[in-house]
């Protein structure tokens, strides 16, 4: 009996870097990355409308 039980491990984190040889990932270990990526453009996107609504009240409360 092992030491510690698969479940007991912590889980890796998904990481991608632009440009990494995709040769060795499986198709399901691709997926996660499309997925996460996704995700990350949702939360840019996200963070520059906010961005851009400080600019406009801002510009709107000096009237640029």
């Amino acid at each position: 009996m092992a030491a510690f039980d698969d479940d007991d491990r912590p889980k890796k984190k998904i990481a991608h870097e632009i440009g990494q040889d995709l040769g060795l990932l499986s198709v399901e270990e691709l997926t996660l990355r499309v997925l996460l990526m996704q995700d990350e453009i949702k939360r840019l996107e996200a963070d520059m409308t906010q961005k851009r609504a400080k600019r406009a009240a801002a510009d709107q409360f000096f009237k640029r």
